[in-house]
């Protein structure tokens, strides 16, 4: 019996360490957040704990491109992909 013949492009794999870490806006741009929240921050000035929840825009454009390669589908799905 012979194989069934695959159609269509193959899928990619999606770096999971960048899809946690970076979300796509509505408008299509890359957002991150800062580092440095988890812990030692008692030190820190009350201002300072508040800039951290911030998310930052990706404005290099070498690593926005990086982020679109290592996770493809960022923007394809709002929340979880379909199972």
């Amino acid at each position: 019996m012979p194989r069934k013949q695959r159609t269509g492009n193959f899928k990619l794999k999606t770096h999971k360490s960048t899809a946690k870490r970076f979300r796509v806006t509505g408008s299509g741009k890359v957002v991150r957040t800062k580092g440095g929240k988890s812990h030692l921050r008692r030190n820190s000035s009350k201002r300072v704990k508040r800039q951290f929840d911030r998310m930052l825009v990706v404005e290099d454009k070498a690593s926005e491109k990086r982020v679109r390669r290592l996770a493809p589908y960022l923007g394809k799905y709002k929340a979880n992909p379909p199972a």
